[in-house]
């Protein structure tokens, strides 16, 4: 097996272990099918993650930065910042079209993370790294655009945490995707309508 630094061997396994459980569901992905997952022996797995809480940890951080990425390079200055801000929230939901089993895995990782003595704080870290990530949209937004906000960032950064779990648990559920489209349309103007553009001077 070739050397490989202990950051890239920790990712490798980390996206192993969401392919696994995305396809298997948490409770039955073990450490042996992670390893098999990433071709690598049960040896290199326990050196890389010394528990299953710092495995999940790091299957929550992937998996946010795996639709993180895509809205970052979606968003973008355009001709009015409605349509920043929407072509953000699609680059959002075309992950989600594409990925579903993988946010699908986000509530299972979530309530598993609850009932599991011990790893509650996973559950919360979870929602927090939400919330943190949609506060670095809205400063990326606002770095490309001068305005000022109504509402406190973390107000409205937890406003879209909420809004966008919401609606892609719906979606799981009922896969109705002209619905959420309407939906993402309907929020959009209610996130450009918080916003005044900064003072001159």
């Amino acid at each position: 097996m070739p050397r490989m630094p202990l950051a890239e061997r920790r990712r490798q396994l980390t996206e192993a272990a969401i392919r696994a459980m995305a396809r298997d569901g948490v409770s039955r992905t073990t450490t042996r099918s992670i390893a098999a997952e990433a071709d690598v022996s049960l040896s290199v797995f326990h050196y890389c993650f010394d528990s299953k809480q710092a495995l999940l940890e790091s299957v929550i951080e992937t998996i946010t930065e795996h639709y993180l990425r895509v809205v970052r390079e979606a968003i973008r200055p355009r001709t009015s910042l409605r349509e920043t801000v929407r072509a953000g929230f699609q680059a959002y939901w075309d992950h989600v079209r594409a990925h579903p089993a993988e946010h699908m895995l986000t509530y299972e990782l979530t309530q598993y993370a609850l009932r599991q003595p011990g790893f509650e704080h996973l559950a919360r870290r979870q929602h927090e790294l939400y919330c943190a990530t949609y506060a670095e949209l809205v400063e990326q937004v606002r770095g490309a655009a001068d305005f000022e906000l109504r509402v406190p960032v973390p107000v409205l950064a937890r406003y879209l945490a909420a809004m966008t779990d919401g609606l892609t648990l719906n979606f799981l559920v009922l896969g109705d995707d002209s619905a959420a489209k309407e939906i993402l349309d309907m929020v959009t103007d209610h996130v450009a309508g918080l916003v005044s553009p900064r003072p001159a001077g």
